[in-house]
């Protein structure tokens, strides 16, 4: 029976749907290719998918929820993978209605289409995140079962929707749902408006890097190659009628400042100490602790083997700066 996988252009969509391809499953890929960043990487995705004879792909917008209904009911999906979304904080402060389209809107067609499936629906994975969290005391870990009640951006707020939505579907229609609350997903394929990617971009081109905070802002960076056998494993699992939640993290924060470090190779970085602006990072400007997870009984069962800065950067950190010296050369 074949999954479908939202969001199979984006980074982690892409991923995941690679390893269930290489895996012998049949993917049906859906994407509607928004230019929020470059969309030629979107494309060099599929392309990488497209060498698969059990992917198809589909260009579709989520909001439109009867064609998500008609799709998911013509090939009667038993997983669903949903990984697409608007993402990026300081976007939302420019186009709010991008993220109440996809990740509110979107996010409805795909839990009325799984409603509409009954029965045959084993299991519904779908993408939350560590923004959810908002501001956090520095000493303070990440338990699933903290309050999220008070979030400090447009799309965290439109994630913590989604977990509420899921839960309201799980609770009335015996829906089986999973929330992963990303934090910080790097590596090859990243997006380019990630912090790695953009610190590359800026020493190839000799341009100063600006680290708010004195560089001390920290995040529970989670190699990319770390967390698809976990996504893959919460997939094929059979969780029964109810709504999980879980933290998706490799629980070893890294500071910005040592985030340049590993980029360099070499190449001295140059860094400047602005005055933090509004929103300079997803949990506030202080240092954001390592993820918990509440129920050590519940939680995924993986151990990160490269998940944090610099063990799992290697990779991520030559194709980020590989990336950056293409786009330096772009007329």
């Amino acid at each position: 029976m074949a999954i479908l996988v939202t969001g199979a252009a984006g980074f982690i969509g892409f991923h995941a749907a690679r390893a269930l391809l290489q895996r012998g499953e049949t993917i049906i890929g859906v994407d509607c290719l928004t230019e929020f960043y470059d969309v030629s990487l979107k494309h060099a995705r599929l392309a990488e998918l497209a060498r698969f004879e059990r992917f198809s792909f589909q260009h579709l917008d989520l909001a439109d929820h009867e064609k998500v209904r008609a799709l998911v009911l013509d090939h009667g999906f038993t997983r669903i993978l949903h990984l697409a979304a608007q993402a990026g904080v300081r976007y939302s402060l420019d186009n709010p209605f991008a993220y109440t389209h996809s990740n509110v809107s979107g996010h409805l067609s795909v839990l009325e289409a799984a409603r509409a499936l009954g029965p045959r629906l084993e299991h519904l994975v779908y993408a939350s995140s560590s923004s959810v969290y908002g501001e956090r005391p520095a000493d303070r870990g990440f338990r699933e079962d903290d309050p999220v009640d008070a979030p400090v951006s447009l799309y965290a707020a439109t994630k913590r929707a989604d977990e509420l939505m899921t839960r309201t579907y799980a609770h009335l229609y015996a829906l089986p749902a999973t929330g992963l609350r990303f934090f910080t997903v790097y590596g090859p394929w990243g997006r380019p408006d990630m912090a790695y990617f953009s610190f590359s971009e800026k020493m190839i081109a000799g341009e100063t890097i600006e680290l708010f905070n004195a560089g001390r802002n920290t995040r529970d960076f989670t190699f990319i190659d770390d967390i698809i056998p976990s996504l893959i494993k919460l997939l094929e699992d059979n969780p029964g009628p109810g709504a999980r939640i879980f933290n998706i993290g490799g629980s070893s924060p890294v500071d910005t400042l040592s985030l340049v470090s590993a980029l360099e190779q070499g190449q001295r970085a140059s860094i400047t100490h602005p005055p933090s602006p509004a929103m300079s990072a997803p949990h506030g400007p202080t240092p954001a602790p390592s993820t918990r997870c509440t129920d050590p009984h519940r939680k995924p069962r993986w151990t990160p083997g490269s998940a944090c800065l610099p063990a799992g950067s290697p990779s991520g950190v030559k194709h980020a700066r590989k990336r950056a010296s293409r786009a330096r050369r772009r007329p």
